[in-house]
């Protein structure tokens, strides 16, 4: 078996990637990284195709401030890009809205075809965003539409869909996909670089709350900041990320005292920030998987976050943390308020949530299940049922 990436940008690629190289099965990694960011990531001898103008064009763009957005052209270009550098192999595994032509090509000869979905359906997470927007008073920019119905096109042709957490196949299955198209492998996490280590709570330091992710709408910051509002026990809650555009002004009027907006912090910083925080907190109204759920827990935290996210797979049995319904402000108000206060249970689901990603969440446990459904996806045996979740750790 043999198996090309093609990714516009990283995301969870070059980890999939590298788990594909160790296992001697990677044919080419075709990325819009230039090599030398790419040799950061992965071994020298990784074989590459990159476009790096496509990379510097999406970073360049909001630095100078130009309008619009360059997603659908760069999404386009890239998938051109890789359906010209497609090496032999048995498997083309590409990411979603940047993969149309690559995947024709890939069909033209033969090749079998895995859709990375970093999210839910396109369908379901406009509707979701633009509700979510509305109950805030705020505009949500709209994907572009061209965008939208590349993905729609992508779904219908792709062998296998690849999603992040069963919330994510749900959205597919909602809109008649069968559920042998459908791979749920949720993402893994360096357990190596993300630790536990031993917590000791001053007197009257008030619990530190972390967030990690974009700071808007989409990651329930909103809905987060109402509940911190409304606990009865002191505590601080610290916003690490970027400000999603157009959310400055909200997030002002819903800020309260001991709300530190940290802004965004290097991926080396975040190890230290996990060992500070005593709880984590993911509300998200639409999400994919969110791999700093797996990073908290790996830094033994307990973690608290809607069932729009990947908690309920990496904690089928609920001892690692506790789950809310998206948007729900009532439910997660109690959830912090558990959290905060009671050391107890912090302690026992700390430890719960570090065995928990010892038993089965590392990338080398990712990598596993990804080349497992390839196989069976050459073998002609379709792809890992959906109900496999179940069994994972």
């Amino acid at each position: 078996m043999s198996v090309a990436v093609a990714v516009h940008g990283r995301f969870h690629g070059f980890d999939l990637a590298g788990q594909l190289s160790r296992r001697h099965v990677l044919s080419r990694l075709i990325t819009t990284y230039p090599g030398f960011a790419v040799r950061r990531f992965l071994p020298a001898e990784t074989p590459l195709a990159t476009a790096p103008w496509l990379e510097a064009v999406r970073r360049a763009w909001p630095l100078l401030r130009l309008p619009g957005r360059p997603d659908t052209v760069i999404a386009r270009r890239f998938a051109r890009f890789a359906a010209c550098h497609l090496p032999d192999c048995r498997i083309l595994v590409s990411w979603s809205g940047a993969s149309l032509e690559a995947m024709a090509e890939a069909r033209r000869r033969g090749i079998r075809t895995v859709l990375e979905r970093g999210s839910t359906h396109m369908d379901h997470q406009c509707a979701v965003l633009t509700e979510a927007h509305a109950r805030w008073g705020l505009v949500w920019s709209p994907t572009d539409e061209e965008l939208v119905e590349r993905e729609r096109e992508e779904y219908a042709a792709a062998d296998l869909i690849a999603l992040g957490s069963s919330h994510a196949a749900e959205t597919f299955l909602a809109r008649g996909f069968a559920p042998e198209r459908l791979l749920v492998n949720p993402y893994g996490v360096d357990l190596d670089r993300f630790r536990a280590t031993p917590r000791v709570e001053e007197p009257g330091r008030p619990l530190r709350l972390l967030f990690v992710g974009q700071v808007g709408v989409r990651k329930g910051v909103p809905e987060l900041l109402r509940a911190f509002a409304a606990l009865k026990r002191p505590a601080e809650l610290h916003l690490v990320g970027p400000v999603e555009p157009g959310f400055a002004s909200l997030l002002a009027r819903l800020a309260t005292d001991g709300v530190v907006l940290r802004g965004p912090l290097p991926g080396a910083a975040l190890p230290g920030e996990y060992a500070r925080a005593d709880a984590f907190v993911l509300p998200s109204v639409e999400e994919g998987f969110g791999m700093v759920i797996l990073q908290a827990m790996a830094a033994g935290l307990p973690v608290v976050a809607s069932s729009a996210t990947g908690l309920p797979d990496a904690d089928p049995r609920g001892q690692a943390g506790l789950v809310v319904p998206p948007a729900d402000i009532a439910a997660l108000t109690h959830a912090l308020d558990l959290i905060v206060g009671d050391t107890a249970s912090r302690r026992r689901m700390g430890q719960a949530a570090r065995s928990a990603v010892e038993a089965g969440w590392s990338w080398d446990d990712y990598g596993g299940r990804a080349v497992e459904a390839y196989g069976r996806l050459t073998g002609g045996c379709g792809a890992v049922a959906l109900d496999r979740i179940a069994a994972l750790p």
